[in-house]
């Protein structure tokens, strides 16, 4: 064995605990343990017929036997590997610095890890941190490898529901088409058949704590991990085959769409490391939105200098339909328009404007619509220290890269969306890389939109700054599907896996009786504060206002202080929260912090204590739901008072509704 401490003494306790603690995991002699720093989460690993773990939490099981396998064509598998023939352990403790801080800039990484050698040519590494266990298939053949399946088995101890987006199945009869935006519904877990589909993060509810969410990290050249059910109390994987034929859809959105799949998930070089499968295990729920395993165990990037990459807050247009007024112009896709957003950006502290879906063809990035200077625009932009930043169509932006990247260069665009993806197979994963690497050559930021959560990506490129996967704002367009309650779910479940482009900001505000679905003039669901809460609450270094800019003239003080709000953050701490309900996040920057809370269609008061604030005193901006929001919800008070970490603020949260707290140091 080798090991990595400050102490010998460490290493030993935590293997006398590890034995002494689970030597009843499993019947066989075999059996290789491992736990966590804390020594609260323990696994066991073993083989009999099959590769099997099991998990103990407080030396209480937590998973019955879970199953681990790799079928590769013209190999034998994982679980036909024979016996182990050696392993490794090791403990760490050191800090990672996210360059792009989305929730904290420096990261704990403590575990311990197990590596594990086969007879035949794979490896299999456990690491096991004190909020949740992960594990990592490695091969080490000489040659590329066809990988035939992955087999992946997560089995409960305890009776469970699980926050499961289920996909609904598509026309064109590829499940695994997919825009990643569907509803996280509460489901029993042994209702869900083999024979429906969702992504991941899940979130598993035991009727006994602590919670488990299933997901993955460090997704490259891979198809990603879809699950099933399993006809029983667990899930199990299934991953999209390799992509052997697709098509150019007619839609007004063209994307491409698989009409054959072959026999095999991927075709990849032999000796690599497949990506993470993740248990977060969450004792409560206010640990699993500050949970970083995700992005703990990607591939750290190879770049060294990301200083170009700058997080902010644009403007989105299309949200809206562009249905300004009070202006002196015609309100569309032109130029004017485009320069009244950088004009809002100013007055309002927003960094950057985006130009949505029309400034140019769907299918030619440089048929440029009549109606815009795109020159004019970026000069004016430029005079006002506005960022000019541009939406594209994947296959679109796939086909003219080096051009497009060029042209935007010009204009000094230094941010792009593309959209329309859809997909997370290998070939399509393959993508994602390919359009993160030449982005970065031309030191642009890149955010995918009908995309799979990151799951690591923005590590291994940090300019690969925010991205979609999410049921958010531009849904209330059409459906009735965003509500508070949806709201609450997204930070204990798609969150996990990474920052979330939901797009908050709307100022029509709604009660669940007033709600409706106007074109050019949508509404949300839940109170003024509700929106403006998720600047905060939501990770994303990229924030987005889908609000309407004439509308928001007429309330400067309420801009303001939505304009004064981070986007990349020093530290996170979750004060309170209950998956579906409520969440209160504190974030630091610098020396000030901004808590947020929002909660559900229930009444509800916050009493919020300061007593992490460092000695002194500070400047509360207060915003809250005003005394009618319960009738009106866009009403709302601002107000001021000191404080000191010996304070406790009381606020009371009408239905759908939320707060801010802005908290500057005298």
């Amino acid at each position: 064995m080798s090991f990595t401490t400050s102490t010998t003494m460490r290493y030993v306790l935590f293997t006398l605990l590890t034995f002494i603690s689970i030597h009843a995991f499993s019947n066989s002699k075999d059996t290789l343990y491992l736990s966590s720093p804390s020594n609260a989460i323990k696994v066991a690993i073993w083989q009999n017929g099959q590769l099997f773990y099991k998990i103990n939490y407080n030396n209480k099981s937590i998973t019955k036997a879970c199953v681990i396998d790799l079928e590769i064509n013209n190999h034998p598998s994982l679980s036909n590997a024979n016996q182990f023939t050696g392993h490794t352990i090791k403990y760490n403790k050191s800090i990672v610095e996210n360059p792009v801080p989305d929730r904290s800039r420096k990261l704990l990484n403590e575990y311990n890890e197990i590596t594990i050698q086969f007879k035949q040519p794979y490896t299999l590494q456990f690491r096991v941190f004190d909020n949740g266990v992960a594990y990592q298939i490695g091969t080490k053949f000489k040659d590329s490898i066809f990988i035939k399946n992955e087999i992946a088995k997560f089995n409960f101890e305890n009776k469970a529901t699980a926050y499961i987006p289920l996909i609904h199945k598509r026309e064109d009869g590829d499940i695994f088409h997919t825009s990643f935006e569907e509803l996280y519904t509460l489901t029993p877990l042994d209702s869900i058949s083999k024979n429906q589909l969702a992504y991941n993060p899940v979130l598993i509810s035991p009727e006994q704590s602590p919670k488990i969410a299933i997901t993955e990290s460090d997704l490259l050249d891979y198809p990603g991990m879809f699950l099933t059910g399993s006809n029983s109390n667990g899930l199990e994987a299934k991953f999209a085959e390799y992509p052997e034929k697709d098509s150019l859809t007619k839609e007004l959105y063209p994307e491409l769409v698989v009409t054959k799949r072959a026999d095999y998930i991927a075709y990849t070089k032999g000796t690599r490391n497949l990506p993470w499968r993740i248990l977060m295990i969450a004792p409560e729920d206010k640990d699993l939105p500050i949970n970083n395993m995700v992005y703990l165990l990607a591939s750290p990037s190879n770049a060294s200098n990301f200083d170009w990459v700058h997080p902010g807050k644009a403007t989105d247009e299309w949200i809206i339909n562009i249905n300004l007024f009070n202006t002196n112009f015609k309100a569309g896709i032109n130029t004017a328009t485009y320069k009244y957003y950088i004009d809002f950006c100013k007055r309002f502290g927003f960094d950057r404007i985006m130009m949505d879906a029309g400034w140019s063809d769907y299918k030619d990035l440089f048929k440029i619509n009549p109606a815009i200077n795109m020159d004019e625009i970026a000069a004016y932009a430029k005079s006002q220290n506005i960022k000019v930043s541009m939406w594209t169509i994947a296959v679109t932006l796939d086909k003219q890269l080096d051009s497009a990247l060029d042209q935007f260069n010009k204009w000094g665009v230094d941010f792009i969306m593309t959209d329309f993806i859809d997909r997370d197979d290998q070939k399509m994963v393959q993508f994602y890389e390919r359009i993160a690497k030449a982005c970065a050559k031309h030191k642009i930021m890149i955010m995918y939109h009908g995309a799979y959560a990151p799951k690591g990506f923005n590590r291994t490129y940090p300019n690969a700054i925010t991205r979609e996967g999410v049921l958010g704002s531009e849904y209330s367009i059409w459906s009735d599907k965003v509500t508070p309650s949806h709201n609450l779910i997204l930070p204990f479940t798609r969150m996990l896996a990474g920052s979330l482009d939901y797009e908050p900001g709307y100022l029509n505000n709604a009660t669940k009786a007033s709600f409706r679905n106007i074109e050019g003039a949508p509404m949300s669901y839940g109170t003024r504060c509700h929106q403006l809460a998720m600047f905060i609450v939501y990770d994303s270094p990229m924030q987005i206002f889908s609000g309407n800019p004439s509308q928001a003239y007429y309330e400067p003080a309420f801009m303001e202080l939505l304009g004064s709000i981070p986007t990349g953050w020093d530290d996170t701490k979750i004060l309170d929260a209950k998956v579906g309900e409520y969440i209160v996040t504190a974030r630091q920057k610098n020396n000030n912090w901004y808590i947020a809370g929002m909660n559900d269609w229930t009444n509800k008061e916050q009493n919020i204590k300061l007593d992490f604030l460092e000695p002194g005193n500070y400047k509360a901006t207060i915003c809250k739901d005003g005394i009618n929001a319960d009738k009106y919800a866009a009403d709302y008070s601002i107000t001021n008072l000191i404080v000191t970490k010996e304070s406790t603020i009381t606020i009371h949260c009408a239905p759908g509704g939320g707060f801010m707290i802005k908290l500057i140091k005298e």
